[in-house]
């Protein structure tokens, strides 16, 4: 039998990915420790950070800081039609992609700094490449750039125009695996704990009716595709826990006034939870499509 190889999975969801910092002080303090961590748009800054620092109570401290951060930073304005406006025009997500260069650099995810320069735990970061029609996976070679790696995942328009590198038209990859479960199996690992902080019931993007159908829309998308992961993990025969992060009433992507109150039910959430599981140190068995 090989070597155990735990990942932690960090799904996108923006705002709510405050959930995903409190969850994981709670598998800290359960003695769940990670071997992996792949992340998926707002999960990929989660996971980078933890590249960059280890999975250790400083390391969770400090992200819970830049957190609050973000939240005086407003990365995600809500002004969602005045954005996509501007972005059909192409006059949109420059100057939000600066001040998200600006905001990983003050916390350490330098423009310099590559995938092989990190001592934490190894990540791999999802995003969607739009000209091969397929994931874009940064980690894999040592010689990526984490902080492109970051921008590429999360790059949801109309904050964020698509990255151009080295001839890949480079999105959010939200598109092609929402809560990463493949590229983790894909990097060896043979037990996964899955922190899925999708909302199928978020509010639509605008007033006109047409956010709403969209909403219903990208949620079926990415309700299969999670379906389809979690399947693929079974024929592996790879056990996923997974932790449905789910905050007392509906948090937009762009909302990050409640930075404290998702990290805090994030931990009460996954610290009931996994207080069913079998001790850490056992192995828990395939849980597959359940909670």
């Amino acid at each position: 039998m090989g070597r155990r190889k735990l990942a932690f999975v960090l799904g996108g969801g923006g705002a709510r990915g405050a959930l995903q910092v409190g969850a994981l002080r709670a598998l800290l303090e359960a003695g769940y420790s990670p071997d992996l961590i792949a992340g998926t748009s707002i999960g990929a800054l989660n996971a980078a950070f933890l590249g960059l620092h280890g999975f250790n109570a400083a390391a969770l401290a400090a992200l819970e800081d830049a957190w609050r951060d973000a939240t005086a930073a407003d990365l995600l304005p809500s002004r969602y039609v005045w954005l996509t406006v501007r972005t059909l025009f192409g006059r949109g997500g420059v100057h939000r992609e600066e001040q998200m260069r600006a905001f990983l650099t003050d916390h350490g995810l330098t423009p310099d700094l590559r995938f092989g320069d990190l001592r934490g735990v190894p990540v791999r970061l999802v995003a969607t490449d739009l000209n091969g029609f397929h994931p874009a996976i940064f980690g894999a070679t040592p010689d990526d750039l984490v902080q492109d790696g970051v921008l590429a995942s999360g790059a949801l328009p109309p904050w964020m125009h698509p990255l151009e590198r080295n001839g890949r038209l480079l999105l959010d990859g939200g598109m092609v695996s929402s809560v990463p479960i493949e590229p983790a199996l894909n990097a060896g690992a043979t037990e996964i704990v899955a922190l899925d902080i999708s909302e199928p019931n978020a509010p639509p993007s605008d007033e006109f009716g047409f956010g709403a159908w969209l909403n219903k829309f990208s949620n079926t998308l990415l309700m299969r595709q999670f379906e389809l992961e979690l399947a693929l993990a079974e024929a592996r025969k790879v056990p996923v826990r997974r932790l449905w992060l789910r905050f007392e009433h509906i948090v937009a992507l762009w909302d990050f006034s409640h930075t404290d109150e998702l990290m805090a039910a994030g931990y009460a959430l996954a610290k009931a939870e996994i207080a069913d599981w079998r001790p850490a140190r056992r192995f828990f068995g395939f849980i597959g499509r359940s909670r």
